[in-house]
């Protein structure tokens, strides 16, 4: 039976890698070190037990019932507060609670992109935004990001046109960690004003996870410009498997009117996020932060021992991540591989050690890269940079092959 073009061309590199590591398993009878999923919560980051306690409390009190399609009154203020405490002008009327960030991102591009639309977005970048401007007609064009981490302000001026509809920042950025600083924001924003009815899309899942300098909300420099604020509670609170997201929509900008009319129907088609969730959202927002600077201190020594041992190895090289929790190393292929995937199912069938293609974060920037999360704790970490750094020495004669994967 026939499957639409638009479905048949969907792709998510980094769950669609799974397969290849489903067939090791099988194959093979041995474990898979899995570094290619953003998932704290199945490392050593449990969900803080008020949050859990919540949700218990929740459903034991019947509260299973659909609530407002926009969200729920309480967490959608509760939201309000927080965005309002990074800059960004925003109402209760202005939130829209989701079914985790991907909701909201699907709802807003399914908004915002019509057939023959041009989407700017950072090269690299996360593949869903990506694969949602395809499916809705439009076309992703990616934008420069320099060596340290500041966009291209000349390569983003260039690759705008009369079909751009919008721009959108992950800041901190998936997959390689980058940091937007305020003045980065604001150079951005101040060439979408010079151009008519192009939205700004900004994700910010990854806020509180910054470990160098201070985080800077685009909402500092939104003025009354169409900003369209994406957030959720997966990472910080430690949410993933709950999928609760929601979008801000900038309050001071009329250029917003219909945006903020019309996408409120999508989440009445969809009925409602879940109920029991947003209830523990309430409780992450406004309960205790502790384990925020645990996580990041964690995470910090992490990102310092895999930025280490990859600059150490011959043929690898990265940039030293300012947020999130990947790290988005360029590899010298060099003959041995035909491309950035055949390298990582190289590594992969060799090592037991799962990580992601570049070029699946967008092939311009992304290509002779690959990504790894470095959630796992230390030794497990140790395993896998042992086993890198002997698959590339065998790879070069350097070294006879022994005990890749043991």
């Amino acid at each position: 039976m026939k499957v639409s073009e638009r479905t048949a061309g969907v792709e998510y590199a980094i769950r669609d890698i799974i397969t290849h590591a489903r067939e090791y398993e099988k194959k093979n009878g041995k474990n898979v070190i899995y570094l290619n999923i953003g998932d704290p919560v199945q490392y050593d980051f449990p969900t803080p037990d008020h949050i859990k306690n919540a949700l218990i409390k929740a459903v034991q009190n019947n509260e299973n019932y659909y609530t407002a399609s926009e969200g729920l009154p309480e967490l959608r203020q509760a939201i309000v507060e927080k965005e309002k405490g990074k800059g960004f002008d925003v109402t209760e009327n202005d939130v829209l609670v989701t079914n985790g960030v991907s909701e909201a991102l699907d709802m807003t591009l399914a908004s915002v992109v019509s057939p023959g639309d041009e989407i700017l977005m950072p090269g690299p970048h996360y593949p869903p935004y990506a694969s949602y401007a395809k499916f809705y007609g439009g076309k992703p064009v990616e934008f420069k990001i320099h060596p340290d981490g500041k966009p291209d302000v000349d390569d983003l001026k260039s690759k705008i046109n009369s079909k751009t509809s919008a721009i959108c920042l992950i800041s901190p950025n998936n997959p390689t960690g980058e940091v937007f600083s305020l003045n980065d924001l604001k150079n951005i924003v101040d060439i979408a004003a010079q151009n008519d009815d192009m939205y700004i899309i900004c994700d910010e899942i990854y806020d509180k996870i910054v470990f160098d300098d201070n985080f800077s909300g685009i909402g500092r420099v939104s003025k009354d410009l169409p900003v369209i604020l994406l957030n959720g509670f997966s990472k910080v609170y430690l949410m993933t498997g709950w999928r609760c997201g929601y979008m801000c929509i900038n309050s001071r900008s009329s250029k917003l009117d219909d945006f903020r009319i019309n996408v409120p129907k999508l989440a009445r088609v969809r009925i409602a996020a879940n109920l029991p969730v947003q209830k523990a959202a309430v409780q992450a927002l406004r309960g205790p932060q502790d384990h925020i600077t645990e996580m990041v201190h964690k995470l910090r020594r992490r990102r310092d021992y895999i930025i280490k041992r990859l600059n150490s190895i011959p043929g690898v090289s990265s940039t030293l991540p300012k947020g999130a929790f990947y790290v988005f190393p360029k590899i010298d292929l060099a003959g041995r591989w035909k491309n950035d995937l055949e390298f990582v199912i190289d590594l992969l069938n060799k090592t037991g050690v799962l990580t992601v293609h570049g070029s699946g974060f967008g092939s311009t920037f992304g290509s002779d890269h690959f990504r790894i999360v470095y959630l796992a704790n230390e030794d497990l970490l140790e395993q896998a940079m042992d086993r890198l750094e002997t698959f590339l020495a065998v790879a070069t004669n350097k070294q006879t092959p022994s005990n890749l994967n043991a």
